[in-house]
């Protein structure tokens, strides 16, 4: 690890205005990521700001019905509050299919989100990434990929992006609250935070240089069943090969309303709005839920040791509606 001055931040702003050089300063609070890629030099920041000890760690109703959810709340924290586990099930229900307990106790809200992808070219200097130095190559394509994507990648990335919470955040209509170094805040909708590769897949975010998360804010509980499924190579501490977080308003045989998010699948959360259309009042039966997964993934494409991902992201959104519209 390479040295690097320590700051402890005092407030959110004076945390925001300290990072003004985002390039060279990284925020620090659970860690659980950026300890990892500092130790093996994948990120070298010359100064780190801990934010543990500002006011961030509250989960409040919000006057419109929803839900206010401060960046430092741990996962596990989060996972088992009454509110979350009542009306945001597929929200609890993803958080705690991640890691384990003793990682959930120190991983945070924001950190969630900011985590960074585990393609192993990514993590070993050695290899060229794009995403970790600009201009060298994408080892990946044309590597061993099984965990890359599917949808959404480009010439020069194929990462993916590893949360389970985002994934479920999306499904919610969840929107990021953050504070810049001149102290403006702004909201930033879930669908619109995290970025495709491009040509630039060392940028992750829609945030600007310096801007701290200080909150998430949920909508009122949309009606309907909520569900996270996650496939995985095994049953604890992996991440997702395909996930799926789906809230599906149904009876009488029909479906009213579905969301649908998946991760595993493309270097941010993924959502189709195409997908959640077919659904939209049509008849409960393996025709829909057929439409939906062709338009969910439609244009997906496989690299080789990834293909398989594509038939099991169908069958995997199939069993999730099918489960979704039982009742």
């Amino acid at each position: 690890m390479r040295a690097f001055t320590y700051e402890r931040a005092a407030s959110p702003a004076a945390a925001a205005a300290s990072a003004r050089d985002a390039a060279s300063t990284a925020f620090i609070a659970g860690g659980t990521n950026l300890l990892d890629l500092m130790k093996l030099q994948v990120m070298t920041p010359s100064r780190v700001i801990d934010i543990t000890r500002l006011p961030l760690k509250a989960v409040e109703d919000t006057k419109e019905g929803g839900l206010r959810i401060g960046a430092l709340v741990p996962n596990s924290d989060l996972a088992a509050h009454p509110r979350v586990r009542k009306d945001y099930g597929v929200l609890s229900r993803a958080l705690l299919s991640a890691a384990t307990g003793q990682i959930r106790n120190k991983a945070t809200t924001g950190g969630n989100l900011l985590q960074r992808t585990r393609c192993y070219y990514f993590y070993d200097a050695a290899k060229p990434c794009n995403k970790r130095e600009p201009g060298s190559g994408c080892a990946a394509i044309g590597g061993f990929n099984r965990i890359h994507a599917i949808l959404g990648a480009s010439d020069h990335c194929i990462a993916t992006h590893p949360s389970d919470m985002a994934v479920a955040m999306l499904a919610l209509d969840g929107a990021v609250e953050t504070i810049d170094p001149e102290g403006r805040t702004r909201s930033i909708p879930l669908d619109r935070f995290h970025r495709l590769p491009g040509n630039t897949p060392r940028v992750e975010t829609n945030l600007r240089p310096g801007e701290l998360i200080t909150a998430v804010v949920l909508p009122p509980p949309p009606p309907g069943v909520q569900i996270y499924r996650k496939v995985r190579d095994r049953a604890s501490y992996a991440f997702a090969l395909v996930s799926v977080a789906a809230i599906v308003d149904a009876a009488g045989g029909r479906i009213r309303s579905a969301r649908l998010a998946f991760g595993g699948l493309a270097h941010r959360p993924w959502r189709v709005p195409e997908a959640e259309a077919k659904l939209a009042g049509a008849t409960i039966g393996d025709a829909a839920f057929t439409a939906a997964a062709d338009a969910a993934f439609a244009g997906a494409r496989g690299y080789g040791s990834n293909d398989f991902k594509i038939p099991l992201a169908h069958r995997t959104l199939r069993a999730v509606l099918t489960e979704a519209t039982r009742a």
